[in-house]
């Protein structure tokens, strides 16, 4: 397999299940069905946990994949970039928190940590799949 042509697909696809959980997962506690919410999110961490074998494994074995944008567009890109991999490595922590406690108490200290949590998650999957369509399908 060609990590460097193979895993950034995998990678925006898997971002892009993410995001498809994340709603779902949202929409189930709304209607209160907890054990079908505690099932998606568990699922939506599955997926994240490959993504981010699959991200490290690509970073490590792939030379770095340069922007091509000109103008305004490359500010714009880097900001998108640095906020998805600054809010990544804030999310992570959090993300684990939140569903420690969810599978733990399943109570309002869980909720209070998810009403952060999960629109910062939701953003570093939907920027990651931006940053993605970017670098590889707009300005190749």
């Amino acid at each position: 397999m060609d990590t460097a042509n193979t895993l950034p697909h995998l990678n925006a696809l898997l971002n892009a299940i993410t995001i498809v959980l994340l709603i779902a997962a949202w929409r189930l506690i709304r209607r209160g069905r907890v054990a079908a919410h505690r099932a998606t999110m568990l699922g939506a961490i599955g997926v994240s946990a490959v993504f981010l074998a699959s991200y490290l494994v690509y970073h490590f074995s792939a030379p770095i994949f340069v922007f091509r944008g000109e103008g305004i567009v490359r500010p714009v890109y880097y900001a998108f970039l640095i906020s998805h991999v600054v809010l990544a490595a804030i999310a992570t922590p959090m993300i684990l928190a939140t569903a420690w406690r969810g599978l733990r108490y399943g109570d309002a200290r869980h909720r209070v940590l998810a009403r952060w949590t999960w629109p910062l998650w939701m953003y570093v999957s939907a920027s990651g799949v931006l940053v993605y369509v970017l670098l590889y399908h707009i300005y190749v």
